[in-house]
């Protein structure tokens, strides 16, 4: 059960947060097609202390999209504990720090899954910021630095100490990456370890893997990341399959066309219309993967900075789709 604060829900299914992916537009289309809890892109607390006014503008939330977490990143007690309390009075369902992040800046920095250098200090730190605030705060981290510093299970001891309401285990460590299979059999020892939700988060690229994951680790929540984008229905798809035993094959190509508008027309509104367009242009290729002679559609599309022409080209390929019976 993920219990965290005012949410209470079994075998939750998460958006991971994500650097560029995770904004308003793309939390808002996967909580409307079944992702339980979303979490923005990952925040630097510097950038919030120093008032950056890029960096606040990513804390900004929804009515919509509840519930939703803000997550949080950096090093320093002082501007972990600013930054929680300038991210709070956002009025997120939670706060989430972020331990996991494997990108060599931010660990050289010793954020992300650079505190797991030292699991005393990174204890000192979230307490920090548990104390600091009133609304739920929940971590997310990874099994170790590498295959010979995997101490997640004392890790999730720590967190569990000073008042962590839940933590999140991407299933590899720091040096991997995304690379290799994630070890979920992890999942069940850090369970056995604690008694706050464990959510499992690393390789879920599919509604089967989904299901797979809560069937063999017995994990409280899972986290997709990567499995998301272009395909924000796989959220829809494991809860079909979690509670119906199946999910439909069949590609359809109104679903699809019409998400691809809907996200663009929410990406316009918070971002500005050439904006939106131009950082769109990354999900076509999901979105109308499957779908026939979607490379010329997406060729096109390529080449413009306008929100109007790019509904117009879906809406005629959809007709045209229609027309001549085209699937795939």
């Amino acid at each position: 059960m993920f219990l965290v604060g005012k949410i209470n829900i079994e075998k939750a299914i998460l958006l991971a947060p994500m650097e560029d992916v995770t904004d308003i537009s793309f939390r808002l289309v996967c909580r409307e097609l079944g992702a339980d809890v979303v979490y923005t892109e990952f925040v630097n607390s510097e950038g919030l202390v120093r008032a950056s006014a890029k960096t606040h503008n990513k804390l900004k939330i929804v009515e919509e999209e509840r519930p939703v977490g803000i997550q949080i990143y950096g090093a320093n007690i002082d501007s972990m504990v600013g930054a929680a309390k300038i991210a709070e009075a956002e009025n997120p369902d939670l706060i989430d720090i972020n331990a996991g992040c494997w990108v060599k800046n931010v660990v050289a920095c010793g954020a992300g899954a650079g505190l797991l250098k030292d699991p005393a200090y990174m204890q000192k730190l979230v307490k920090a910021v548990v104390d600091s605030i009133s609304i739920p705060v929940t971590v997310k981290t990874r099994l170790g630095l590498d295959n010979n510093s995997i101490y997640i299970v004392e890790v999730a001891k720590r967190m569990e100490d000073v008042g962590v309401k839940a933590i999140t285990v991407h299933c590899r460590t720091r040096v991997m990456g995304h690379k290799g299979e994630a070890y979920w059999e992890w999942i069940r020892n850090v369970k056995e370890a604690v008694k706050i939700p464990v959510v499992l988060n690393g390789n879920v690229l599919t509604a089967y893997d989904v299901k797979r994951a809560f069937d063999e680790t017995g994990a409280d929540g899972v986290m997709i990341a990567r499995g998301a984008i272009g395909n924000p229905w796989i959220f829809e798809d494991a809860k079909q399959l979690l509670t119906q035993g199946y999910v439909s094959t069949l590609v359809d190509p109104a679903k699809r066309i019409k998400t691809t508008i809907r996200h663009l027309e929410l990406a316009v509104k918070v971002k500005g219309e050439k904006r939106a367009v131009l950082e769109h242009r990354k999900f076509y290729s999901g979105y109308l993967k499957g779908l026939y002679n979607a490379s010329q559609i997406r060729a096109r599309m390529m080449t413009i900075t306008e929100y109007k022409p790019v509904e117009d080209i879906l809406l005629r390929y959809l007709e045209e789709l229609n027309e001549y019976k085209i699937a795939v």
